[in-house]
């Protein structure tokens, strides 16, 4: 009974060292989490799109903010458009190649981001091996298209 009740004390007493050791783990490690600090990296800033041309002043009114994610598979074109807001994206996944009337092309890969024509004709086309992930923000008002198509323009 003396040798039982001695192994109680003993097993007790271990597992109160353990609990406290493992709460003093966990405490430090939730103490090293709070010394983190937020990184940030400025991706542009910028008052021209893409191919240079100043952006336009915004409009009178209330804003209305829209952000839409684009997914284009292998391959995928799209025809010739232009957006009569300003807009930005970053592509989150492949390689965007965005194509101008005049054949100027800008290349966008994951992690890039870019600044969009406002206005002016062009479209873009998935030329790589990956889909296409690409998160887009326009600065818009209600009722405004975001993007105005041209079907009238051949593809090629």
């Amino acid at each position: 009974m003396k040798h039982l009740k001695s192994s109680v004390i003993a097993t007790t007493l271990l597992l109160c060292c353990l609990g406290a050791g493992i709460s003093c783990r966990e405490h430090k490690s939730a103490a090293s989490r709070g010394n983190a600090k937020v990184s940030t990296t400025e991706l542009f800033r910028t008052s021209r799109s893409w191919d240079g041309a100043e952006l336009p002043d915004y409009p009178s009114g209330r804003p209305e903010l829209v952000c839409i994610r684009y997914e284009f598979p292998v391959g995928q074109k799209l025809g010739w458009h232009h957006h009569p807001v300003m807009n930005f994206g970053i592509v989150e996944q492949g390689e965007l190649t965005i194509i101008g009337q005049d054949g100027r092309e800008k290349v966008i890969r994951a992690g890039e981001a870019v600044v969009e024509m406002v206005g002016t004709i062009h479209r873009g086309e998935n030329r790589g091996s990956v889909p296409v992930i690409l998160n887009m923000f326009y600065d818009s008002q209600e009722g405004m298209p975001l993007s105005v198509q041209h079907p009238e323009i051949p593809m090629d």
